[in-house]
This record gives C-alpha cells, structure tokens and sequence, in this order.
C-alpha cells in the first residue's frame, strides 16, 4: 500500500517549534513579508540571515514528537511517502527514509546567483558569506513568490497514493494545498488536525480532530489495524 503524508506546521509544534502564521501576521515577532519574501531579503539580508540563524538553532534543539516516530514506523508495513511543508528535519531524524520538502530545508544554504549551488549547512550563514560563483549564501527555503522546485514531483508521488494523509496544516497556503486534488479522486483521505481546515467535504474524507501525535496514533491503530 502507497500511503502518502503531508505534513504541515502542526506536527512540528508539538516538538516546540513555532508554527509559521502567529497572531498579527508575525512569525517569531518578525512580519512573514519581511523574512520570507524575496523583497524581504533585499531590504534587509543581514536581518534575515540572523532570523534564519535563530531557527535552525531552534531546530537543533528539538526533538521528533511521537507522530513522526509513528510515521517513520509505519514504513515496516507499507511504503509511506513524506511530503513536508516544514523547513526542519524531524522526519529525517524520526527515521522516515522518503521525504520531500515542498519549501526548502534549514540545514542547507545556497548562491543568490545559481540556486543549483546547495551547500549543507549546520551553523550560521553570515552577510559576506559566499558560494563557489560568488554569490551571497542564504537560505535554502522557499520564499513567498518563488517557485517550488519539489512541486512536479510531490505531484506525481500524490497522484501514485492509495491512501493520503495531511496532518497539522490548514490547507490554505498554496501550491502545497492543491497536492489534496491530485490524489485519485476514490482514495481514503485522512486529514488530522484540531481544527478542522475549511474545504469541501467529500464523502472519502474522513476528519481525526486532533494533534498529531493522537491522530496519528489513531489512524495507524483504527484504520490500518497495526
């Protein structure tokens, strides 16, 4: 069985990590236009490289929570595919083996000038930093009105799924959202979340009002009998 997984903001919060849309429109008491947008980067790299800085120091601190341990776990029995809109790497610390992140990694910077020149990255990225053509490293994330490189991919791999599943997302930012109408239109949908996401309900989606951990749980232990 092909059991695809997307996962959003919510099912890293419960490893204490922030979830991207605060209160306000604020991400960590920055504006989201002001440290995730191309714009953003060009008033003010230094500001944005120290953001980016803070969060993978965040991100190093924490620890996979129990739903992607069970996640990772659920590979023993059938072929499960990870599609994450989440910069971390949690997933790949849980032991999850088939990841692909829609809007970029943490631990990775790349050239301003070629973004094909990906360098990992563990520790900061400085202004003066540079690659190999001599561009400024930032970031190796997706910023609102780039393109998303993983999307043709994501696409395919949602489009092959006997089973999806989204967890901890609101649906709401695309093109991450669309993946939900490539599945094959009879396939059980499984969406986890404490609250419900605003969508039209079809009679294959079946809705776990809860966190993570307790809707994953529930999914593998009710619906895959495991």
């Amino acid at each position: 069985m092909h059991i695809t997984v997307l996962t959003g903001a919510g099912i890293s919060a419960e490893s204490g990590i922030p979830t991207f849309r605060g209160a306000g429109g604020l991400w960590e008491g920055f504006k989201v236009e002001d440290v995730a947008s191309p714009e953003g980067w060009l008033r003010d790299q230094k500001m944005v490289l120290q953001f980016y800085n803070a969060r993978r120091k965040a991100v190093k601190n924490a620890n996979p929570n129990k739903a992607h341990l069970d996640l990772a776990a659920l590979e023993q029995h059938h072929h499960v595919q990870i599609i994450t809109q989440n910069i971390d790497d949690l997933h790949e610390r849980a032991g999850s083996k088939n990841i692909v992140h829609l809007h970029g990694e943490i631990f990775k910077s790349r050239s301003v000038k070629n973004e094909s020149i990906i360098y990992d990255c563990e520790g900061d990225i400085n202004f003066g930093d540079i690659a190999t053509d001599g561009g400024q490293l930032r970031p190796h994330i997706v910023w609102f009105g780039e393109q998303v490189p993983n999307l043709e991919k994501a696409i395919t791999l949602t489009e092959r799924s006997d089973i999806l599943v989204i967890i901890g997302t609101s649906m709401l930012v695309y093109p991450a959202a669309s993946l939900l109408h490539y599945a094959p239109y009879d396939i059980p949908v499984y969406i986890i979340n404490p609250e419900i996401p605003e969508m039209n309900k079809k009679s294959n989606y079946h809705f776990i009002k809860k966190n993570a951990s307790e809707g994953v749980a529930e999914f593998i232990r009710d619906v895959l009998k495991l």
